[in-house]
């Protein structure tokens, strides 16, 4: 049987952003930009990058930010033609051909496994990325996100995949944590998978990294498992559901994420990407140098 190749993507992006207030009142976190780039769009990027050509969104209430993101602004680029700022010009009309973009509202909040059930229909019996709107996730090796590495295992092995990164014992309640054995270097297949549980609980140290690629029997699943921890349908149970039926892989990549969804993060995450930019980067490291005495 030839394995399907993934096509499909799903960004869940319709939570409240709470810890972004007052700003995540009427801006989407998923917008708080990255030097000159919002969030989401470097998600985008990735799946893209990943050879995903079919994107779906899962927004809510007050999210339109993001539709308009990737939607022509065909005003604006004639202002940029007519004072011959092509630069710009193309980088809009780059924006708006990365894929086929769609969107569905989520009207409720109801977990991550809710979210991804509103993607059913249009995921349809194939396997799927999964990509949290308010992560970005950068490899060392940039020429193998981390999205494509997942979509090559679950194309050679079937089942399920997910993105794993070591997190210190005390971090570990805060994540999916997955135990299992390794059948290649990096490659684990899946024994147990427990969301958020207590460092005593922890079958490992290894955390979900926000990348997900997913068996569409997933759907099944979702239906069928309770509602979890906070009242909410949570992803991880139905995947651990999925497993006892379907091979889960975990695969450790060497990189970085990059968790906008938190104060702290946000700001490394600007000056991570900060210093990567050529015509920033020295002035940054000048600044952070002055700041640091």
């Amino acid at each position: 049987m030839i394995a399907q190749p993934v096509r499909k993507a799903v960004i869940p992006a319709a939570g409240y952003g709470t810890r972004f207030l007052p700003i995540s009142k009427a801006v989407p976190k998923e917008m708080l930009p990255i030097v000159d780039r919002p969030v989401i769009q470097y998600v985008v990027e990735e799946a893209v990058a990943s050879g995903i050509t079919d994107i779906l969104m899962i927004i809510s209430r007050s999210k339109r930010a993001i539709e308009e993101h990737f939607h022509p602004a065909v005003d604006l680029e004639v202002e940029l033609e007519q004072k011959g700022r092509i630069a710009e010009l193309e980088d809009l009309r780059r924006l708006q051909s990365l894929a086929r973009i769609h969107f569905v509202w989520q009207p409720k909040m109801g977990g991550l496994g809710d979210a991804i059930l509103y993607a059913r229909d249009h995921v349809g019996n194939e396997p799927f990325a999964v990509l949290l709107g308010d992560t970005v996730v950068t490899t060392n090796d940039a020429t193998r996100p981390v999205t494509r590495q997942l979509a090559d295992v679950v194309e050679r092995f079937g089942g399920s995949a997910v993105a794993l990164q070591e997190v210190p014992e005390a971090k570990v309640s805060r994540y999916g944590i997955l135990g299992g054995d390794e059948v290649e270097p990096g490659i684990l297949r899946a024994t147990s998978f427990v969301e958020k549980p207590k460092p005593e609980d922890a079958p490992s140290r290894l955390a979900v990294s926000a990348r997900y690629v997913l068996s569409p029997r997933i759907f099944d699943h979702l239906l069928n498992t309770p509602k979890g921890k906070g009242g909410e349908l949570q992803l991880t149970d139905a995947m651990a559901s999925l497993m006892k039926e379907e091979a889960l892989h975990g695969v450790r990549y060497d990189g970085a994420r990059h968790d906008i969804g938190n104060k702290l993060d946000f700001i490394k995450a600007n000056v991570h990407f900060g210093l990567q930019r050529p015509d920033i980067a020295d002035a940054l490291r000048e600044h952070l140098a002055e700041l640091m005495g």
